[in-house]
């Protein structure tokens, strides 16, 4: 069991620290428990941590992904190393690929890495993930950034005191947050139309975390004056989508889910569950703070961290701010990929509906609940498929591939050219149509990135053979 101080030793604004070479024995992982102070209050949830005793990973590209995995839970569980593409058989979703490990188990995971950049690593067993159960995985093209930039990574949780199972149970009752959306004026008989009434959360949190602290202990980056620095931000919430806030500064965004994107200035925009976001920011030459805020989407909860430059004085943040306005498309389409797909035969062309949000809270795809085993769509390897989700529900659902990536190409019937991304949002009464290459054969999991929307029936498969 160890604490928060000890599991953020070798803090990110290192991220050398750890980076694997060619001649090097695999990386070693722990997954394991540790006890976590929120607001004053202890609390246990997992974590994975390397052999500096650090969350996650810091590899070099060109080096085959090797690790070396140990479960040191007394339950099962399964990693997923969200962002890579390995053969299906190591992508950690039971059910699809190997069986879940074991408590006390140790395997090995090695396979040719073909992705760079911000990526993470998650539990994809049941409700672990919520327990924390994620940690940062970064891919870098050389063992220095460009002009000597500093470099952070941010990971997001959304903490819940609460057992996860008892939310899931209360939410399938027809109780909790979701209770209260189905009083509202939407017939849920009927589809989801832009401007009809959503719901923008279902779960209550205690906490938005931002590498394990909350806004009443913020983490503080002392930075030079007039310094270049790199955020990785990861939204590894469970169930919230957040808005970014940089507070009185402005910042280059420079990749979206690992991949580079024709840099865009920005001040405040969305980070969906899942999603990943690299910024750079030159740092005021002035003496002062600057907050970094992750705004709850729909809810008035937020997290934070601290940019400080010659001793600034860090002002008292509150955890709560004004509720996040809902996620629309309009910030994604406005972002232009710094390279495409390559161009490969059209094939298959398929519409899904994202569907269910009832009393019972069942959600799943064309009108059932699913499980990760049913699959819903098989395609050709070697052509290029075209798939449209069409969201049925009063909810956003944060829908992620396995072993792909994709380019979303419209919205509705409008034709757009997205950046190259692995987990797209799909608002309420929206169709968004991606295309990806099958490119990587196997039986690859499909699903909303929302926890508890998976968990109760938004999960199938892809699949397809060489």
């Amino acid at each position: 069991m160890i604490n928060r101080r000890h599991f953020l030793q070798a803090a990110a604004m290192l991220p050398f620290t750890n980076l694997a070479r060619a001649e090097d024995a695999p990386q070693k992982l722990l997954i394991g428990a540790r006890i976590l102070e929120v607001k004053g209050k202890a609390a246990k949830v997992f974590g994975i941590t390397n052999a500096q005793n650090s969350s996650g990973l810091n590899v070099l590209y060109g080096k085959p992904f090797s690790v070396e995995l140990t479960n040191g839970l007394a339950e099962e569980t399964a990693i997923h190393w969200h962002g890579l593409t390995p053969p299906t058989a190591l992508d950690g979703v039971p059910g699809l690929s190997a069986p879940a490990l074991k408590a006390g188990e140790t395997r090995r995971y090695t396979f040719d890495n073909k992705r760079v950049g911000t990526h993470w690593m998650h539990s994809h067993l049941g409700l672990q993930e919520q327990l924390l159960l994620a940690a940062p995985l970064i891919v870098r093209e050389t063992e220095k950034s460009a002009n000597d930039e500093l470099e952070h990574v941010v990971m997001l949780h959304d903490f819940t005191f609460r057992d996860p199972a008892e939310i899931l149970a209360e939410l399938q009752g027809g109780g909790g947050g979701h209770a209260a959306h189905m009083n509202m004026s939407m017939d849920h008989s009927e589809m989801a139309m832009p401007g009809m009434p959503a719901m923008l959360s279902d779960v209550a949190y205690d906490a938005i975390l931002a590498n394990d602290r909350t806004l009443d202990d913020p983490e503080i980056l002392d930075v030079e004056q007039g310094r270049s620095l790199r955020l990785r931000l990861i939204n590894g919430a469970s169930a919230t989508n957040m808005w970014v806030d940089l507070v009185g500064l402005e910042a280059e965004l420079i990749a979206v889910d690992g991949n580079v994107i024709r840099f865009q200035k920005v001040k405040r925009f969305p980070l969906a569950i899942a999603q990943r976001a690299d910024l750079r920011i030159t740092l005021p030459r002035e003496a002062g703070a600057w907050p970094i805020l992750f705004q709850s989407e729909g809810a008035a909860l937020r997290g934070g961290l601290v940019l400080r430059v010659k001793n600034g004085v860090v002002e008292k943040l509150s955890d709560q701010g004004e509720p996040g306005a809902a996620i629309d498309l309009a910030f994604e389409t406005s972002l232009i990929g710094a390279f495409d797909l390559p161009k490969w035969k059209l094939g298959l062309r398929k519409t899904i509906m994202l569907t269910g949000g009832d009393s019972g809270y069942d959600w799943g795809f064309n009108g059932k609940p699913s499980m990760m085993h049913d699959v819903l769509f098989r395609v050709k390897a070697g052509e290029q498929v075209e798939l449209s989700m069409h969201n049925m529900t009063a909810m956003a659902h944060p829908m992620h591939l396995h072993g792909h990536y994709f380019k979303m190409v419209a919205v509705n019937d409008k034709k757009v050219e997205g950046p190259v991304r692995d987990t797209v949002l799909v608002p309420p009464g929206m169709m968004v149509t991606l295309r990806f290459n099958a490119d990587n054969p196997g039986a690859w999991a499909f699903h909303c990135h929302h926890l508890y929307h998976m968990n109760s029936g938004m999960m199938a498969a892809m699949d397809y053979k060489a």
